[in-house]
């Protein structure tokens, strides 16, 4: 199946259907907590996560709040203005 703007093949007329919405623009996906839209239901699917996903980690500075240690580890540098990856050169 090939894209009759670009000529790019796809092996399944369902990706090439997904794909003609890049040309018009059409986002037919809607998040129903921010009203976000997508062309891709793979794409809401992802964003919705991302809001739902509980985040029990909180910076004692600011408040913001973080779904993994680690994320919230590289934030606190920012307020310690700690730079552990320096450049020797």
């Amino acid at each position: 199946y090939s894209c009759s703007i670009c000529n790019k093949s796809f092996p399944r007329k369902d990706r090439l259907t997904e794909h003609s919405r890049v040309h018009t623009r059409e986002k037919l996906f809607s998040c129903c907590i921010c009203n976000k839209n997508f062309r891709v239901r793979a794409e809401l699917t992802k964003h919705s996560l991302v809001l739902t996903y509980e985040k029990h980690y909180s910076c004692s500075v600011c408040n913001k709040s973080f779904s993994t240690k680690s994320n919230l580890g590289r934030h606190s540098r920012l307020h310690d203005d700690e730079k552990p990856h320096s450049c020797d050169i």
